[in-house]
């Protein structure tokens, strides 16, 4: 088990890092989220990790869709897919290897971030140390799930594009649940919110680590990751 995971994991890791597409999705990522980060720092003189806190949300609504799109779909696309249906491969080791690769990009993601937080560091700002870490654990588990969502749609088609489209139509409704809610009828508005991931890595933001925040992400993951698995598996058939 563990070593199918491995191996499926490594051949995506190094599929990612053999072509250009990774280092371009990153240096876009530190480049846009260093720009509005230096604007806050410089222009309006804001000199904490709030203004990285709230905009790295909206790049993930771009940024996990295009490292996601063709996880899966360009598996089905090239025809290697049959051929990995063939080996002695669970569904579900080939889901979460290639699932945590799509973390493992995540996570350099965020730490190139830290570039940001060292310059604080220097620049003799006062820091709430604890902020930042639940903020980063935030943005960590919040990304988690947008990854699972993308993953999930990667399975649904063969078409990267396609795939892109729908990964962010997914992140778009979870993102915007909570922005919604003077449209809805207060009797669906409480789990509407509920539902909402803007809405727990808010909390998680603010210094708090809630367990019935790290439960909402935790059971996102896993349903997507559910549902992806389930994908694969009704296609095999098809």
């Amino acid at each position: 088990m563990f070593n199918n995971i491995k191996q499926i994991y490594l051949k995506e890791i190094k599929s990612y890092f053999d072509g250009p597409m990774a280092y371009i999705f990153l240096v876009i990522f530190s480049l846009v989220t260093g720009y509005f980060f230096s604007n806050t720092f410089f222009i309006f003189g804001q000199s904490d990790m709030r203004a990285l806190f709230q905009i790295v949300p909206l790049v993930y609504l771009f940024f996990i869709p295009a490292i996601t799109m063709g996880i899966i779909s360009k598996e089905k696309n090239i025809g290697t897919m049959e051929v990995i249906c063939t080996l002695p491969i669970k569904d579900y080791e080939f889901v979460i290897g290639k699932y945590l690769a799509i973390l493992s990009l995540l996570k350099i993601a965020l730490f190139l971030t830290g570039i940001m937080f060292i310059n604080l560091i220097f620049v003799g700002t006062n820091i709430d140390y604890g902020a930042v870490f639940t903020g980063y654990l935030g943005l960590f588990l919040a990304g988690s799930v947008y990854a699972a969502m993308g993953i999930f749609a990667s399975s649904l088609t063969d078409n990267q594009v396609v795939g892109f489209i729908i990964a962010i139509f997914l992140v778009l409704i979870f993102f915007l649940l909570d922005k919604l809610l003077i449209f809805m009828p207060n009797m669906i508005a409480g789990t509407m919110q509920y539902l909402s991931i803007d809405y727990h890595l808010s909390n998680i933001s603010k210094g708090v680590i809630d367990s019935r925040n790290i439960i909402y992400f935790l059971s996102m993951i896993s349903l997507f990751l559910i549902l992806t698995i389930e994908s694969l598996g009704s296609r095999k058939w098809n």
